[in-house]
């Protein structure tokens, strides 16, 4: 359970480091954060794929493949019907050509609930990793998503000072989302650690929200600036690096 809790907190904790880096980079460029962000969307795709949807399949049985296939599209339709729920935005590209303050400010909210919605069921795919009893593959998933939240925390710091929130709050705020995704770690870790049956669909699921945050939001923002090109290295070379972790930790 220590090392349960350990992850959580280092799981929410990157959000935070995040955001101390966007402090002292509030000015960086759109090809740097495409770059970063495609990286850490990599270093997702591989965790969820590797570290979630593959153990379902080996955990799930006769029926496995069923089980992975069903679990990967419940966590989709979950997320997308969170989307439809919530009001939010995607990204905050021209909020700073709004030149009334009180509707900048509640489109940079939007923006910052969009990550905070996301958040939850990737701490839940953190904790649901150690549902299979192989801490260090858990562990790798919890770093790939630690890794995603980096600059998550990063994206979120300029569009809010720019808007006119005091440096105090915009940090709070950012810390906030991060505990959200130390609720959901230690969401995920209970739900699969009361019964094992829901092993393999959790883990699916849990595979699932990711790969729908990777085609939905991630690879659509870091291709949107005219960087794709970079950007698709970048996701590349971070996936490579998980396969590289998951091979010398195996």
């Amino acid at each position: 359970m220590d090392i349960v809790l350990l992850t959580a907190l280092g799981v929410g904790g990157a959000t935070v480091i995040g955001a101390l880096i966007g402090f002292l980079f509030k000015n960086a460029s759109h090809k740097f954060s495409d770059i970063v962000l495609s990286f850490a969307a990599g270093v997702m795709l591989a965790a969820a794929v590797i570290g979630l949807v593959l153990p379902s399949l080996e955990y799930g049985g006769k029926w496995g493949l069923a089980v992975s296939i069903a679990g990967i599209f419940a966590g989709a339709v979950c997320l997308n019907f969170i989307d439809k729920l919530v009001p939010h935005l995607h990204r905050m590209s021209g909020a700073e050509d709004e030149s009334h303050v009180s509707a900048r400010l509640n489109k940079v909210m939007l923006f910052v609930m969009a990550i905070a919605i996301h958040n939850l069921p990737e701490g839940i795919a953190a904790g649901v990793g150690f549902g299979t009893g192989n801490t260090a593959e858990a562990l790798v998933i919890a770093g790939g998503i630690a890794l995603q939240n980096i600059p998550e925390g990063m994206v979120i710091i300029a569009p809010m000072i720019a808007a006119g929130v005091k440096p105090s709050r915009t940090f709070i705020i950012a810390a906030l989302t991060g505990v959200i995704e130390i609720v959901g770690t230690l969401i995920g870790y209970f739900a699969v650690s009361i019964s094992e049956a829901i092993l393999p669909f959790a883990l699916a699921f849990a595979g699932g929200t990711m790969l729908y945050v990777i085609s939905d939001e991630m690879i659509p923002e870091t291709h949107a600036h005219g960087h794709q090109r970079g950007a698709t290295y970048a996701l590349l070379v971070g996936f490579s690096l998980m396969l590289v972790t998951d091979v010398l930790l195996g």
